[in-house]
């Protein structure tokens, strides 16, 4: 999945999000989200998610 999802999009899968910088860069900093929740504001403005590893259940 490489579709860019901002804070407050419903989380489409559950797993570990990766926090995507303005120009595309990863921060390395990570999320976890569940399927049907918001995700978290990001720390600065600009950045986006990315499902890294989704949940295997």
């Amino acid at each position: 999945m490489s579709n860019k999802l901002t804070s407050g999009d419903k989380t489409p899968r559950s797993g570990q999000y990766a926090i995507i910088g303005p120009r595309g860069g990863n921060t390395g900093k990570e999320r976890t989200s569940t399927k049907g929740n918001t995700l978290p504001p990001t720390p600065k403005a600009g950045q986006s998610y990315r499902l890294v590893d989704p949940t295997k259940h």
